[in-house]
């Protein structure tokens, strides 16, 4: 089912019915883009830790849009040993509700969006139809600014946008104006008075009619009804009108708090190939991203409760793990495809058309995978089931493990706790000049027989070996090399952790230098007895002696800073100078660069 802004409030009602009903569901994705720096194979790298692979797509995929969403419910149905499913395609674009609403900043990868369009794409779809929506604290925002604006109107308040006198007395209508004001007076009376119609769309006009109509409004109607200013398509602005009484208000929220509870039920969630899927559903729709990965996991767990992929423990018999390869794969032995139905009202999908990169359709494909390879590990037991349900015990030691993409020793990330840490001790990680390629670093690795590179950046890439006991041999070969260097993946690993330690510490020291800096100029200020110590504390005693000394101007404040630096950073500075003087051929001025709070270094 085809879900749009037109008619996404009538169909809302059977997404709910549907989750609530379901004993899993799959979803999907469709994005703008990927990566907006490196490469997809620099950014899944063969020997990507969990942590260095959620940080990278943190880093460089999440300013692209999720534009298509897929939901596909499966209900088992026991009767006729068969599952009922239901699919929903939904398009979602961040168009800006009114003038104080998030005004969303995207980008587009251009191979991304050509291919979405060589697999028939509607964009204007997502443009012109995709459904607004808000993130938890963009909504709470909203929602603020609305009871506030509501409580004034209802009140003795005065809206934001209405003249300070309007809202307490009549509004002085001009006389052109006064038959417009009255028909819309009129409208709102049939609309009060009216049992069946709930919401009033006025004709648009201009800012000046819609400013009469606000304080109008405010004044004849205190209570009972919500204003709201509108655009259409054609960028036309125009005021709805909808009767709200209190509690009809608390009604509304109620219900919506026990939907979020449905959606949050903790029924299984399965998806292909899914971790970049779950970061932009939280990032877009729930809360921006973690800053690492353990609150990730946390966050993920605790409201999305299960996520599957059943990937790991069928490498044997799995080889591709593209969706429609996949989905191919599995109709093969010993796997048997499963008994699926659309529900009465949803479209059916037809898998030989291939309908791929349709969301809807995808979570579709993945869903019949998981039913036939869920259905497979019950042929293990005694007796054999032929169904396995998604609640059962066989399937429990695949929850939230979602599947890592192209890491070549780690298949899965764990969200309930450590990830696995192999050893790779036949890694190396060699750097090189950016005109090499793949063909080089072959040539130079000739003599130990068959290896993997896996590119980090143009300049240095993850090589293994198939013998750990060369790696010795392999590190010396680059002892007296100038152009390439050669070293172990615990070296490599080591230096990393060290460059880390050296910013933090450069980051500490530099607070510590500006901290000391600071404390400098206060002791300044005390003891030439010209000025007073400058307070920065709001408190009352600051004020008291701020208005005993006088006030003192932002320039003078200004000399004095200078004059506290040069005062902190005279010996420095001498010191700097005599050397400076030794270096000096002629004679001549000595030019000293201004002074700074700290040193930055080249590299962090």
């Amino acid at each position: 089912m085809e879900i749009i802004r037109n008619n996404f409030k009538s169909n809302l009602h059977k997404v709910y019915q549907a989750v609530e009903e379901a004993d899993f569901f799959a979803i999907d994705g469709e994005f703008s883009g990927i990566s907006d720096g490196p490469s997809v194979s620099a950014l899944t790298n063969g020997f990507d830790t969990p942590e260095e692979r959620y940080q990278k797509l943190k880093k460089h995929s999440m300013d692209f849009l999720l534009f298509q969403f897929g939901l596909c419910t499966f209900k088992y149905d026991y009767t006729d040993s068969k599952y009922i499913m239901k699919s929903f395609n939904f398009y979602v674009f961040p168009k800006p509700f009114n003038r104080s609403s998030p005004d969303v900043k995207f980008v587009c990868q251009s191979s991304s969006i050509d291919f979405l369009a060589s697999q028939g794409f509607d964009f204007n779809k997502v443009f012109r139809n995709g459904i607004p929506y808000l993130n938890q604290e963009e909504e709470r925002q909203l929602r603020e600014q609305y009871d506030e604006k509501r409580s004034q109107a209802n009140g003795a308040g005065v809206l934001a946008y209405v003249s300070p006198n309007t809202s307490k007395c009549p509004v002085t209508v001009p006389e052109d104006q006064k038959k417009f004001i009255d028909q819309v007076v009129e409208k709102i009376e049939d609309l009060l008075q009216s049992e069946e119609n709930k919401t009033l769309d006025l004709e648009p006009c201009t800012g000046f009619q819609r400013k009469l109509i606000y304080q109008t409004l405010s004044w004849k109607y205190p209570k009972g009804i919500h204003i709201e200013t509108l655009e259409t398509e054609k960028k036309e602005r125009y005021i709805v009108i909808s009767k709200v009484d209190e509690e009809e208000r608390k009604r509304r929220e109620q219900q919506k708090q026990a939907k979020e509870q449905v959606i949050g039920c903790g029924k299984l969630i399965v998806g292909h190939n899914m971790l970049l899927d779950v970061m932009h559903t939280i990032h877009q729709f729930y809360c921006p991203l973690p800053m690492d990965l353990k609150e990730f996991k946390e966050m993920t767990t605790c409201k999305i409760k299960c996520h599957n992929s059943l990937r790991p423990g069928f490498q044997d018999i799995i080889n591709n793990t593209s969706l429609a390869e996949l989905e191919k794969r599995l109709k093969e032995t010993p796997f048997n495809p499963p008994k699926v139905e659309s529900a009465e009202g949803f479209p059916s999908y037809d898998t030989a058309s291939e309908q791929l990169h349709e969301a809807g359709y995808d979570a579709y494909i993945t869903g019949l995978c998981f039913i036939s390879m869920a259905n497979y590990l019950g042929s293990f037991l005694s007796p054999p089931k032929i169904h396995v349900s998604a609640r059962s015990k066989l399937i429990e030691p695949f929850f939230n493990k979602l599947f890592l993409m192209r890491v070549m020793d780690i298949p899965y990330l764990n969200l309930e706790g450590p990830d696995l840490q192999p050893k790779r001790d036949h890694v190396l990680h060699v750097t090189f000049p950016k005109e090499w390629k793949s063909s080089d670093l072959y040539q130079l690795f000739s003599a130990f027989g068959n290896i993997q590179i896996s590119w980090i950046d143009d300049t240095s890439a993850f090589v293994s070996l198939s013998q750990p006991e060369q790696v010795p041999i392999a590190v010396n070969t680059s002892r007296y090399a100038e152009s390439y260097r050669i070293q172990t993946y615990a070296d490599y690993v080591e230096k990393k952790q060290e460059e880390k330690q050296i910013k933090r510490k450069w980051t500490d020291d530099n607070w510590k230098e500006v901290e000391k800096k600071r404390l400098s100029t206060q002791s300044f200020f005390t003891t030439t007895g010209t000025v007073r110590k400058r307070n920065l504390s709001p408190s009352p005693e600051a004020g008291s002696e701020d208005s005993i000394s006088g006030k003192i101007s932002d320039s003078e404040l200004e000399q004095m800073d200078s004059c506290a630096e040069s005062f902190s950073e005279g010996r420095k500075k001498a010191k700097k100078l005599k050397r400076m003087k030794k270096d000096l051929t002629s004679a001549g001025s000595v030019a000293v660069s201004p002074a700074k709070l700290f040193e930055v270094p080249d590299t962090w």
